[in-house]
């Protein structure tokens, strides 16, 4: 089973929001360019991946498209994604002000 997360905010941008995270987790991001997803960030662990990446995406007709497009009004997305229910980094990710748990789904 995978324990996937997704939490938002239009507090902060892509960089901030890696560099808060990083200094919370101790993760350390990569970014990746991706024709689909644009410019995203990603760190891996050996329980799962943490991505973020902005809201916004380049769409196929030159429009920008929404990655979450239920949640418009956000600008950047964080996802998670672990092997196990992970509740401590939940409350970590919890305690960051301006970031909103949007969803969560259990695959």
């Amino acid at each position: 089973m995978t324990d996937h997360h997704t939490y938002g905010t239009s507090t902060h941008t892509a960089d901030e929001l890696v560099r808060l995270v990083s200094d919370r987790l101790g993760l350390v991001f990569t970014a990746r360019d991706s024709d689909y997803r644009g410019v995203y960030h990603l760190a891996s662990t050996p329980n799962g991946r943490t991505e973020i990446q902005p809201n916004s995406i380049p769409g196929d007709d030159g429009e920008d498209d929404f990655y979450a497009p239920e949640h418009p009004a956000t600008q950047v997305l964080l996802l998670t994604s672990t092997s196990t229910p992970d509740l401590a980094l939940r409350a970590r990710l919890g305690s960051i002000q301006g970031l909103i748990h949007l969803h969560h789904k259990a695959t």
